[in-house]
């Protein structure tokens, strides 16, 4: 029997990353981008507002806020005349001359010789001539050019998730589309006598194709492009025109149910000849028998999954998703693993990695994880359990018996709300 790591290690030596590829900003969210993005103008790209009140210059209003008085000892408040409005947008130049002022809204360019500017709140808000309350110093509430990005900065580098402080940046520099690790194309397919899809009624022995669904779902979760084939026939030809079709547009390929019992003979015939494909037992449960192997001419990465689809679910999580990953240039493959103290008593099958669904909860007083596992021994089938948990508990092949309080190794699923 194999272990989970040498299997693993078999699986994502044949992850290969699709050629990266220019797309639109918009549609590059979640990607990792390919290539360093140079700027080639500064942000902003002109000395602009920061803030809606009056364009100054500074020397201006430094004495706003202290005692001035005219020559008869009588205190005098420091006034300015308002000799315009730029809005933002504005390519009307304007000049601002000493001892004036001019109306300004949030990113309007700065009046030329200005070098600051006053907030309404500084000021008693005036129209034609405003009374100044408080003074401000050159550069305040101003965006200068190139206070964010300088021409020949990088904006985004390499390796880095576009998400959406990445996508505004590339629009803030005039980046239209950019070049990223696309996601890789992932094709899933059930196999089974048993199976009818769910827009139908189930008659004596038939049950609905649960795997293809869920299995897509978990691939895009990972961050594949998925088509989800569905159901197909375990004769030999269909079958086999099936898999070289998707294997021609897919960078992997999952296939469902074909693993155990007849089906598993049926579906190893029908795929003779177009490549390297071995069945397996893996020391782990769920899942433990699985088939993996390069398939096609461009010897694409294909995975027999068992029909049970809590085992499908756990071998895609533990076997399938770190391929995707790596395939998409992430560093980091594997789901975070922390360290938490159980809640119940734990067992576990001796000589096999357990993968045991779970819930993850924080110690409201002490900050500690908690960790709860979900259905007892003998429920592997149970699909519930699954969609109840968020998380999975690691038990190592050796240990068959956890004790409530001992800590235990959990991965993070995807967050619940």
């Amino acid at each position: 029997m194999r272990s989970v790591e040498d299997q693993q290690i078999k699986v994502t030596a044949a992850a290969v990353a699709p050629r990266p590829v220019r797309v639109a900003i918009s549609e590059a969210q979640g990607l990792l981008c390919a290539e360093d993005v140079v700027t080639e103008r500064p942000l902003p790209g002109f000395d602009q507002a920061a803030i809606d009140g009056y364009a100054v210059r500074s020397v201006d209003v430094s004495a706003a806020g202290s005692d001035i008085r005219d020559e008869d000892g009588d205190l005098v408040d420091l006034t300015l005349p308002v000799v315009g409005e730029v809005v933002a947008g504005s390519r009307q130049p304007i000049r601002l001359q000493p001892r004036q002022t001019v109306r300004v809204d949030t990113g309007a360019p700065l009046p030329t010789l200005a070098d600051a500017v006053l907030p309404l709140d500084f000021t008693d808000g005036g129209r034609a001539r405003i009374r100044i309350y408080e003074p401000v110093r050159s550069g305040d509430y101003v965006r200068r050019i190139g206070d964010d990005v300088q021409p020949g900065d990088v904006a985004v580098r390499a390796g880095t998730i576009i998400g959406p402080a990445q996508v505004g940046l590339l629009a803030a520099v005039g980046q239209d589309k950019v070049l990223v690790h696309p996601r890789p194309r992932l094709s899933v397919i059930s196999v089974g006598g048993e199976l009818i899809d769910i827009d139908r009624t189930p008659g004596p022995g038939q049950v609905y194709d649960v795997n293809s669904y869920a299995l897509a779902a978990a691939a895009r979760d990972a961050g594949a492009d998925v088509n989800r084939v569905g159901i197909v026939s375990t004769d030999a030809r269909r079958l086999r025109d099936v898999v070289e079709g998707q294997l021609v547009r897919s960078e992997v390929v999952v296939i469902a149910g074909a693993v155990g019992g007849s089906a598993s003979e049926q579906v190893r015939e029908a795929l003779e000849g177009l490549g390297d494909l071995e069945i397996a037992r893996v020391a782990m449960h769920p899942g433990s028998v699985q088939g993996f192997g390069r398939l096609g001419r461009d010897e694409v990465p294909t995975f027999l999954l068992p029909a049970n689809p809590v085992g499908a679910l756990v071998v895609f999580e533990v076997m399938v998703r770190p391929l995707i990953r790596i395939a998409l240039g992430r560093r980091h493959p594997m789901r975070r693993v922390i360290r938490a103290r159980t809640i119940t008593p734990i067992s576990s099958m001796e000589g096999r990695k357990g993968y045991l669904r779970a819930q993850l909860m924080r110690d409201e007083t002490t900050g500690d994880y908690l960790v709860q596992p979900l259905g007892g021994s003998g429920s592997s089938h149970l699909l519930t359990t699954m969609a109840e948990a968020n998380s999975l508990i690691i038990i190592d092949p050796e240990d068959t018996e956890v004790r409530t309080g001992d800590e235990v190794q959990v991965a993070f699923l995807s967050q619940r709300g």
